[in-house]
């Protein structure tokens, strides 16, 4: 599936999530309603996938992406009410260390969905 088309289906299905439960839950509330919403949607979701970050071909650290999607897409979530730069710089991370192009990172604590597309190459916009 073409990243930006599978891209925008996450967006929707995490838009339904928000607009049912709004803001105010844990983090793991919206991930296990997000992954519920991909499901049925047809898309292969993988949560809290295993990552271990390689320096110089040795192991120097582990992480659990919250959900990897169709093995191209991971998904951050958060619950704040503002969503911080170092929230992002972790999921460029993440995209880093997994070698994946594109990323999502949705922020369900505020009165409307936060989304940030960031890929792991630069790009101009």
């Amino acid at each position: 599936m073409q990243q930006e088309v599978l891209t925008e289906q996450i967006i929707g299905c995490a838009m339904k999530v928000h607009r049912t439960l709004g803001p105010g839950f844990l983090e793991s509330v919206y991930a296990k309603a997000l992954n519920h919403e991909l499901c049925k949607a047809g898309l292969d979701v993988e949560c809290q996938r295993a990552v271990r970050v390689i320096y110089d071909g040795v192991a120097v650290g582990d992480f659990c992406a919250d959900m990897v999607i169709e093995s191209s897409v991971i998904v951050e979530i958060k619950a704040v009410r503002t969503l911080a730069q170092a929230h992002e710089v972790q999921l460029v991370n993440y995209l880093t260390a997994t070698g994946l192009e594109i990323g999502l990172l949705l922020n369900f604590g505020a009165a409307s969905l936060r989304i940030k597309r960031k890929h792991r190459s630069y790009r101009l916009t």
